[in-house]
């Protein structure tokens, strides 16, 4: 991620970050573009648009595929008639939270700056990221300097829409009459509710990168994981394992002009980390009995979604073979895996169906779950199926599964 220096500098054109002109800004935001919301030019590592094929003389740069297509109004989620699964799922259109079950959808939130959502393990609410404007007033070599902020919050709402969102932790920092922000991504609650998994340079982003830590939700305290990093390319991508004692994320590097990222094992027990996987991968999803991982493989020929043994990381499956999908999501039951995937510019949500016993499977089917509906790319989604809805219990429950509202 991108170090601050001390002294800060204006903001770029974009919603979300503090950009520095001239400096190696451009490719970490390559490596990084899936934290980051407000890059929604979904360059996944290689900083150009990889899985869009090229192709000569169109006019646009050789790298739109398959029809001009218009996508739906910002209110609008177009849902297949065939759109049938158990569940539900929640994914960000337009910067708002929505959730579908089946062919109905509903809209969840309307700040137009949400994304990144998860559910509680319970299933009860929906955590997510919503960036808040404001005019913002720092030191630059030793100047007072206003600049227009947009910091980020972790957001809960409830899942069925009965109540108003409600703030877990604010990013923005107050130090004097002074006002800036740290970065929270990509909030994941552990499977007994008593923490946060993110990624976040807070409390304070003078003195640390983009990095996992851990939010206790009663403390509201930021905890850093203390794993290693590539400086200052950080953290990205947490996923709980179901029974709690295992998480991973992404470690960021660099291959020369090149993104390389590894998904790395936290082990919660011991805080031993190891490498699942060689350079290449991000966006792991445990599968519900944690014994497979779900994953999207960067290559110069776009991104794809792949299965990986979860103890040696070897691959076992590619679910996608067009360049173009990524962020899988594995359904609760154990038998499909969603994704987004692009075609033309429009970003949908499609959903793999596997058959037979792992990690033999076959894909009997890719169903589109949304038509023309411009996803959010740089959100994944998640899946939630009730306990009383799976065959057996795959993993112990969790004892709890929902953090307490925040003290005033």
């Amino acid at each position: 991620m991108i170090r601050r220096a001390a002294a800060r500098w204006p903001r770029s054109g974009g919603p979300l970050g503090t950009v520095r002109s001239g400096t190696f800004v451009a490719p970490i935001l390559a490596v990084v573009g899936l934290l980051l919301v407000a890059i929604v030019t979904v360059n996944l590592l290689n900083g150009e648009v990889p899985f869009a094929a090229r192709s000569g003389g169109n006019g646009n740069g050789g790298v739109i595929v398959g029809p001009n297509r218009t996508p739906a109004p910002s209110n609008v989620v177009i849902v297949e008639p065939e759109a049938t699964f158990p569940g539900s799922i929640v994914y960000v259109k337009s910067g708002n939270v929505w959730v579908q079950s089946g062919t109905n959808v509903r809209q969840l939130t309307e700040s137009g700056r949400d994304s990144m959502p998860s559910w509680s393990p319970d299933g009860r609410f929906i955590h997510y990221i919503e960036s808040t404007s404001e005019d913002g007033l720092w030191l630059v070599n030793g100047s007072p300097r206003r600049f227009d902020l947009l910091y980020p919050s972790v957001m809960r709402v409830p899942a069925d829409g009965s109540g108003r969102p409600e703030r877990l932790i604010s990013g923005r920092i107050e130090r004097g009459r002074y006002n800036w922000f740290f970065w929270i991504r990509q909030p994941v609650l552990s499977p007994d509710g008593s923490r946060f998994a993110v990624v976040s340079d807070g409390p304070d982003p003078d003195k640390t990168d983009v990095v996992l830590q851990f939010f206790d939700p009663k403390t509201r305290k930021l905890t850093p994981a203390g794993v290693q990093q590539t400086p200052p390319l950080g953290h990205q991508d947490p996923a709980w394992r179901a029974d709690g004692k295992r998480l991973l994320y992404v470690r960021n590097g660099r291959d020369g002009a090149r993104g390389a990222p590894v998904i790395m094992r936290y082990d919660v027990a011991t805080k031993k980390v190891s490498p699942l996987t060689g350079p290449g991968y991000l966006h792991p999803a445990f599968s519900p009995d944690g014994r497979y991982v779900a994953a999207t493989r960067t290559s110069t020929f776009g991104t794809d979604v792949v299965v990986l043994d979860g103890g040696t990381g070897r691959e076992l499956a590619s679910i996608t073979n067009d360049g173009r999908s990524w962020a899988p999501v594995w359904s609760p039951m154990g038998d499909a895996i969603a994704f987004l995937n692009l075609e033309g510019q429009i970003v949908d949500l499609r959903m793999a169906g596997l058959q037979g016993p792992g990690p033999s499977w076959t894909v009997t089917r890719t169903t589109q779950l949304t038509e023309v509906s411009g996803l959010d790319p740089a959100s994944k989604p998640g899946w939630f199926i009730p306990p009383d809805e799976l065959p057996v219990p795959l993993v112990p429950s969790p004892a709890a599964s929902t953090p307490p509202s925040p003290g005033p």
